[in-house]
C-alpha cells in the first residue's frame, strides 16, 4: 500500500475501465445503457451534459499546468497567415509579406522572455500562444531557441489547425469552447502582446482590453506590435473622441516595434491593481 499514490482505498477507475471491457458480449453489456458514464463518448456529448464538458475543459489544462509548475504566463496573440520572412514570398498579398518581419519580432521576443524565465527556474512567464502557424508558430519557437518550453493552446476548427511542431507537447491543449480557452489564455497573464492579426486576434485583443477597462482584471503591459498596422486598422482616437471610450483608456495600451523595446516595457512596467470606476462614465 505505501507504492500506491492514491489517497484513498477504494477500487480505481482505471481498474473498472479494464474490467468492463472483458465482460462477456450480450445484448445487455452490449447496450449503450450499460456503458461506465465517463466512458460513454455518446452520452458525454449530449446537450445535458455540456455543462460537465465546459467544466472539465477548464479543469483539465489547469491541472496539468499545475503539474507542470506553471505560475505565470506571457500571452502572444497574433495572425495565423504572417509568414517567416524566408517564405514572404508565398504570402496570399503584399500586405502580409510586409508584415514578415513580424514573425522574427515574435520569435525573439519570445526567446529573450524565455531565457528571463529560466533564470528564475521556467515557471514564470512561460509563452503561451495559441498554438498554431504564423505569430503562434514564431512565439513557441523563440522559446524553443532559448531551450525552453512553451505552451500552445489550440482549438478545433473545420479545417486545418494542428499544433505547430514547437510547442511543448506536455502544455499542448485542445479546445472545443472558445470561452474556456480565452480564460486559460488570461488566467496567468502577466502581459499580454498582440501582433497584426485578423478577426481571432481582433477579438482576443478586445476581449482581453474590456476585461481592463471594466476593472474585471488587473491592469498588466498590453503591447500592441506595429503602430502603423494598428493605428490603420483601428482609429483609437476616433473613438475617445466620440466618447465611446475615455481618452484614459487610451493608456491601458502601449504601441512596441521590436522585442528589446517590449522586453524594456514589461520589466519597467508599474503594476497597478484593477479599476475601481469607468472614466468618462
Amino acid at each position: 500500500m505505501k507504492d500506491d499514490p492514491r489517497r484513498h482505498p477504494l477500487r480505481d477507475a482505471h481498474t473498472d475501465i479494464t474490467t468492463a471491457e472483458a465482460i462477456p458480449d450480450t445484448p445487455q453489456s452490449r447496450a449503450p445503457a450499460y456503458r461506465l458514464a465517463f466512458t460513454d463518448a455518446d452520452f458525454m456529448c449530449r446537450d445535458d451534459l455540456r455543462p460537465v464538458r465546459l467544466q472539465l475543459e477548464l479543469l483539465k489544462p489547469e491541472l496539468l499546468m499545475e503539474e507542470q509548475g506553471i505560475k505565470s504566463t506571457i500571452v502572444l496573440f497574433g495572425g495565423a497567415r504572417i509568414p517567416e520572412p524566408s517564405k514572404k514570398h508565398t504570402a496570399r498579398t503584399k500586405t502580409l509579406a510586409e508584415l514578415s518581419h513580424f514573425y522574427d519580432e515574435t520569435r525573439e521576443f519570445a526567446r529573450l522572455m524565455t531565457l528571463k524565465s529560466l533564470e528564475s527556474g521556467g515557471k514564470e512567464d512561460v509563452i503561451v500562444t495559441g498554438g498554431g502557424p504564423g505569430v503562434m508558430e514564431a512565439g513557441n519557437r523563440g522559446a524553443v531557441d532559448a531551450g525552453g518550453h512553451s505552451i500552445g493552446l489550440n482549438i478545433v476548427l473545420p479545417f486545418e489547425q494542428a499544433p505547430n511542431e514547437y510547442v511543448t507537447p506536455a502544455l499542448c491543449f485542445n479546445f472545443h469552447y472558445f470561452g474556456i480557452r480565452k480564460m486559460h489564455f488570461l488566467m496567468r497573464a502577466k502581459a499580454i502582446c498582440v501582433f497584426p492579426g485578423g478577426f481571432g486576434t481582433m477579438d482576443e485583443l478586445f476581449e482581453s482590453l474590456t476585461l481592463i477597462q471594466t476593472g474585471r482584471m488587473q491592469r498588466v503591459p498590453f503591447l500592441l506590435f506595429g503602430r502603423a498596422f494598428w493605428e490603420k486598422i483601428i482609429n483609437w482616437e476616433a473613438l475617445a473622441d466620440a466618447g465611446t471610450i475615455s481618452a484614459e483608456d487610451l493608456d491601458l495600451f502601449r504601441f512596441v516595434e521590436s522585442a528589446e523595446e517590449a522586453m524594456k516595457l514589461i520589466e519597467n512596467w508599474e503594476p497597478g491593481p484593477a479599476r475601481d470606476r469607468m472614466p468618462g462614465r
